[in-house]
């Protein structure tokens, strides 16, 4: 299960998502999330599912190895549509029993609910999956660098997200260490009860918290051997620049965005669905 999250790896391959700008793969994703927002009617997840499968195939990644992470946000994905599906009241009521009844709006919901986080998920993984942390982070200090006039530490900012995600796969690989190491020693962590499984967890948090602790000194130590000040005067050995490729992703989305929103006016006045 530890080995499944893909979110904060990086995946080489020779595809056109890879060559873009990263700014352009921020925008998109932060575009995408949003859109996900700005409908509730079946077409429009039909297309936002149609444009996601098109980005995964131009990027080459494997749809096994993206499909991998969603094993880990399994538990969470069923208490998000448990909780939508009994707790969302409604009119038109759909019978199994006469215990167990639930709403066709609340099944609409959590259905609905449930497609939102998937597609949420795999569109944020496959920025990661696609941007290296160095590229992550020019393109988050130039996306930002107009907060640089209202003095926002842009450079830091940037540097600090890029490190927290380049440490969530050595972290993971750290658990996955961890719990070999306590199994070995007789700790079982599958059976029991939610609250026995809860406390089989605390041999693992606590190394793990020491060894997360250990890494973030020694990085500090080293940046601060290496003279590292921030990111007044520093210099790019490779600066960020748009191609050609760079602007038709933007028209891309643009014209995804607008398509999106017309076909759900159209399916919510003449459809209904």
């Amino acid at each position: 299960m530890i080995r499944d999250i893909t979110i904060g790896q990086y995946y080489p391959a020779d595809s056109i998502i890879h060559k873009l700008d990263p700014r352009v793969k921020l925008a998109g994703t932060l575009l995408f999330i949003i859109s996900l927002f700005l409908f509730s009617t079946f077409l429009g997840y039909v297309i936002a599912g149609a444009f996601l499968c098109l980005v995964v195939w131009l990027s080459k990644v494997p749809p096994k190895f993206i499909l991998r992470g969603l094993k880990a946000i399994f538990i969470l994905l069923i208490f998000t549509v448990v909780f939508n599906l009994f707790l969302t009241p409604g009119e038109t009521m759909i019978r199994f029993t006469s215990r167990i009844q639930i709403t066709y709006e609340g099944f609409r919901t959590a259905m609905f609910m449930a497609i939102r986080l998937l597609f949420l998920i795999i569109g944020s993984s496959l920025m990661t999956l696609t941007t290296t942390p160095n590229q992550l982070t020019d393109g988050l200090e130039k996306s930002l660098a107009p907060l640089k006039k209202i003095h926002v530490p842009v450079h830091e900012i940037a540097m600090m997200m890029s490190i927290a995600l380049r440490f969530i796969p050595i972290l993971l690989e750290e658990t996955d260490k961890i719990m070999k190491a306590q199994s070995a020693r007789g700790a079982d962590f599958d059976s029991g009860n939610i609250i026995q499984k809860a406390k089989a967890l605390v041999p693992i948090l606590v190394p793990l918290f020491v060894s997360a602790f250990r890494r973030a000194n020694d990085l500090a130590l080293a940046m601060e051997a290496r003279c590292y000040h921030g990111g007044d005067g520093r210099t790019k050995m490779k600066p960020l620049h748009y191609e050609r490729r760079d602007k038709l992703a933007y028209l891309f989305m643009l014209l995804y965005l607008v398509v999106l929103i017309v076909v759900n006016l159209f399916a919510k006045k003449f459809i209904g669905w």
